[in-house]
C-alpha cells in the first residue's frame, strides 16, 4: 500500500497533515496528528466527513497519535460504486490500519459508519485495542426502527438506501439538504454547526455520485440485521466504551449485545447527534480517559 502526502482539497486546521492511499481497490482520504502516544483512529459517519473530528482532533492530540479517514464515498475519498456495502467498507478499514503499520488502534466509530466498525472488530480484533462507539446503533439490535416512518422514523433512510433515488433527489440540492434538515434537526448546542461547517460538507457531498457511499451504507443497514444478530453468537472481547447524547442508551445497549463487557458508558446531557462537533472537550476527556485507562 502506498501512501502519499496530499493538500488539502477544502477546509482544513493547522494540526493535520493530509495524505492518500491506494487500497482495497479504491483512494481513501486521511487526516493524521500527534507524534506520540497509542493510536486513536476516528471514523465519521452520515452526513460527514473527517471535518467532523476537526475540534475533537487536536484535544486528542497532545498525547496520541490521531488519524482521522475518509470513507469510501465521503469526503475526499474515491467516490462509491452503486454496489457499495458496509462489509467493503470494513474491508477498506482493515487494509488502510494495516497498511498505516500502526495498529493495533482505538477505534472511534460513530453513527452509520456502525456497522462496518463491526465487521472490522469482529472479523479482526487483533486490529484494534479498543471500540468506542458514538452515538451508534447497529442493524439488527433495533436501527432498523429508525427507517420506519410510521412510527417516528426518518424518510432520509429508505431515500439514501437506493442510490438512483438519493442521486435524482438530492443532487444539487445538497447545500438546502444540510443547511435546512440535517444538521438542524439534530443539533442540540446552538452555533456549534457554522456555516463553514455547511460549506465543507456540501463540497463533497456536491461530488457526482456524491450520495453513493451514504447509499451504500443505509442500504446495508436495511439488509445486515440477521447476518450482525448472527455474528454477536461470539462476542467481542474488546474494551468498549459507549458515548451516547442524542440517542440516549441506543449506544450503550447496542455494545451489550455484541461485546463480552464489562461496558463503559457516558451520556452527554443537552449534547445533539454531532458529538465531536457540539461538544468536542467533553467527548475528548471521555476518550483519553477511556484509552489512556486500557493502555496502562
Amino acid at each position: 500500500m502506498h501512501i502519499a502526502p496530499s493538500a488539502a482539497q477544502g477546509a482544513t486546521i493547522a494540526e493535520v497533515t493530509h495524505h492518500v492511499v491506494e487500497v482495497n481497490g479504491t483512494t481513501l482520504h486521511h487526516v493524521a496528528a500527534g507524534t506520540t502516544g497509542s493510536p486513536i483512529v476516528l471514523v465519521h459517519g452520515f452526513p460527514e466527513s473527517w471535518w467532523t473530528f476537526h475540534k475533537l482532533i487536536p484535544l486528542l492530540a497532545h498525547t496520541h497519535r490521531v488519524f482521522a479517514v475518509d470513507l469510501r464515498g465521503f469526503g475526499d475519498s474515491a467516490v462509491a460504486g452503486a454496489d457499495h456495502t458496509s462489509t467493503t467498507a470494513a474491508e477498506d478499514l482493515y487494509e488502510w490500519i494495516t497498511g498505516l503499520g500502526v495498529g493495533p488502534v482505538h477505534l472511534v466509530a460513530q453513527d452509520i459508519s456502525g456497522g462496518a466498525a463491526y465487521r472490522l472488530a469482529a472479523a479482526h480484533p487483533e486490529a484494534l485495542r479498543s471500540l468506542v462507539a458514538v452515538e451508534m446503533g447497529l442493524a439488527g439490535f433495533g436501527l432498523e426502527a429508525l427507517a420506519d416512518v410510521t412510527h417516528g422514523g426518518s424518510w432520509h433512510i429508505g431515500v439514501l438506501a437506493d442510490p438512483r433515488i438519493s442521486t435524482m433527489l438530492l443532487a444539487g440540492r445538497e447545500r438546502e439538504l444540510l443547511a435546512s434538515w440535517a444538521f438542524p434537526s439534530m443539533t442540540a448546542v446552538e452555533g456549534s454547526v457554522d456555516d463553514a461547517d455547511i460549506a465543507e460538507f456540501t463540497r463533497c457531498f456536491s461530488r457526482p455520485g456524491g450520495w453513493l457511499g451514504a447509499s451504500g451504507l443505509y442500504r446495508s443497514m436495511l439488509r445486515e440485521g440477521s447476518e450482525l444478530r448472527a455474528m454477536a453468537a461470539a462476542r467481542l472481547e474488546l474494551p468498549a466504551l459507549a458515548i451516547g447524547a442524542f440517542g440516549g442508551p441506543m449506544t450503550s445497549s447496542t455494545l451489550a449485545e455484541i461485546t463480552a463487557g464489562p461496558i463503559t458508558s457516558v451520556q452527554l446531557d443537552d449534547v445533539g447527534h454531532y458529538v465531536a462537533l457540539e461538544a468536542p472537550q467533553r467527548a475528548a476527556d471521555a476518550i483519553l480517559h477511556f484509552v489512556d485507562t486500557v493502555d496502562h
